[in-house]
């Protein structure tokens, strides 16, 4: 066995420095073999076979579908993966030198065709062996010096744009329970890499999962767009984590930002985080109309959307709402609904949002009610 590894290695290096060898080593049928000696309990032919595998994907004809489907090669690199997660989880004082291979679990996970339902192996092990190893970038002040994998030129968006499109499959495709199991560890590397994201991409990443402008026609949570159907998962009852992280990932693409936050999503999908996390609305916002520090009407921003006034618990432009359908409901709805009202609204005043006068309660000092027996 030793003298076979020494053969590898050389072969190795042929193979690297000589690219006209590659298609040669195709022809002759030998990655079935390079495949099956992956298997091997053996560290070094791994690394050997792995490397020259490796070197098959370039400047050859080689249809790697053979190795997949009648030599089991992506259970061999799926064990590989789960070992790398595991690593990185319970040793993290070595994830410098195990982040090395962040940036061609990357490649590998740009490249692998989606299968139906997507969230599988191998791209399920792929996504949990970079949710560790993104810790790297995120706590190494000397990465900023280097070029960083997960924004790589000349297309800093192509890794953003795939963990993008393959939540969007998942959310299309799996039912609540489905995605609280396999859907949160996505969600989490989203909110770790907008966290250490260069400045150019963060916009790009808000404006891909946050609603935008033109859901605006209803209220916000109701159309079929990923945006909708992440504001829908935030108020999941059946998924706990997966609600939780993704309620921290729309707060965290607002900036943090607790007046941001309820402008881009809505009160009524806001409040139950910002009370569950005792956040406030900034000093700056609890007086609605007033102006802060800085110039910015805060009430403005929290009611109007390119220059048309929306309703702060709904996301919806005001002059799009649908009229109320009194004539259609019974005395006992329409007591139903004013309370429903009624509450939402003292909660909206309560966090300081914005300072509104409760239309029920308005209405009631006006005489408009009328006592029913």
């Amino acid at each position: 066995m030793v003298t076979s590894r020494e053969a590898s290695k050389c072969l190795a290096n042929v193979l690297l420095l000589e690219s006209k060898t590659r298609q040669v080593f195709v022809d002759l049928g030998y990655p079935v073999k390079a495949a099956q000696r992956l298997k091997n309990d053996n560290r070094e032919d791994e690394l050997l076979n792995s490397r020259i595998l490796f070197l098959m994907t370039y400047n050859t004809t080689y249809d790697f579908d053979e190795l997949f489907e009648g030599h089991q090669l992506g259970d061999t690199l799926s064990e590989t993966l789960k070992l790398l997660f595991n690593l990185s989880q319970y040793y993290p004082k070595h994830l410098s030198n195990l982040a090395k291979s962040a940036p061609n679990i990357l490649k590998i996970l740009c490249r692998i065709h989606l299968a139906t339902p997507v969230l599988q192996p191998p791209v399920t092990y792929l996504v949990n062996a970079l949710l560790n190893l993104s810790v790297d970038y995120e706590d190494n002040p000397t990465k900023d010096s280097e070029p960083n994998p997960y924004f790589p030129k000349p297309d800093q968006f192509c890794n953003i744009d795939r963990f993008i499109t393959i939540l969007d499959n998942a959310v299309r495709t799996y039912t609540e329970e489905q995605l609280e199991t396999f859907a949160t560890p996505l969600v989490t590397l989203l909110r770790k890499v907008f966290d250490f994201a260069p400045a150019h991409v963060r916009p790009h990443m808000q404006n891909a999962l946050l609603p935008s402008n033109s859901e605006r026609s209803q209220p916000l949570g109701q159309s079929n767009t990923l945006a909708s159907r992440l504001l829908r998962l935030s108020n999941s009852p059946v998924a706990p984590s997966l609600r939780e992280s993704v309620s921290s990932l729309l707060f965290e693409l607002s900036d943090k930002d607790a007046t941001s936050f309820v402008r881009n999503v809505g009160y009524g999908f806001a409040s139950g985080f910002l009370m569950t996390h005792d956040l406030h609305v900034p000093a700056s916002a609890t007086e609605g109309w007033s102006t802060s520090q800085n110039g910015d009407d805060v009430g403005e921003k929290l009611t109007s959307v390119d220059g048309k006034e929306i309703n702060p618990v709904t996301g919806q432009i005001r002059d799009l709402e649908p009229g109320p359908p009194a004539d259609e409901m019974t005395e006992e709805e329409k007591e139903m609904e004013a309370e429903r009202l009624f509450v939402l609204f003292e909660r909206l005043k309560a966090t300081g949002v914005v300072n509104v006068k409760n239309p029920v309660e308005q209405a009631a000092q006006e005489g408009r009610f009328e006592e029913v027996d």
